[in-house]
């Protein structure tokens, strides 16, 4: 199932092509950056999100391990995806940002420990 995606200014647009279920699991975080922006995410293989429009708008954000990659718009700030560092294989799309879908609404919101991800525990 095709949905559209976008920042709030409407400079950045993104189509998504979710499970026919509907846009499937959906996750929220507590890593430093998803508590800070509090959004709820779904995830894709990087094969079903193609930017249809701002490409130029688009920034990377990235910190500490550097290898997880957030994407936000350039001129109002929003994040609309990320490729985690947990599956590099895969984008995590601002459920909030996907046209129709109120992430508010949303049952059997699944919660990932990022606080205490796997990759930063000492062996």
């Amino acid at each position: 199932m095709k949905k559209k995606v976008t920042c709030h200014c409407g400079e950045v647009e993104l189509e998504v092509n979710f499970p026919e279920e509907g846009i499937g699991k959906v996750t929220r975080c507590n890593c430093s950056i998803c508590k800070r922006k509090s959004a709820t995410m779904a995830r894709v293989d990087q094969s079903e999100l193609k930017v249809i429009k701002g490409k130029d708008k688009i920034k990377l954000y990235q910190y500490n391990t550097k290898i997880a990659q957030h994407y936000f718009c350039g001129n109002c700030g929003i994040y609309t995806h990320h490729i985690p560092r947990s599956a590099p294989e895969a984008y995590g799309v601002n459920v909030g940002c996907i046209e129709g879908v109120d992430p508010l609404e949303l049952k059997d919101v699944n919660f990932f420990d990022g606080e205490n991800h796997p990759l930063d525990q000492k062996k």
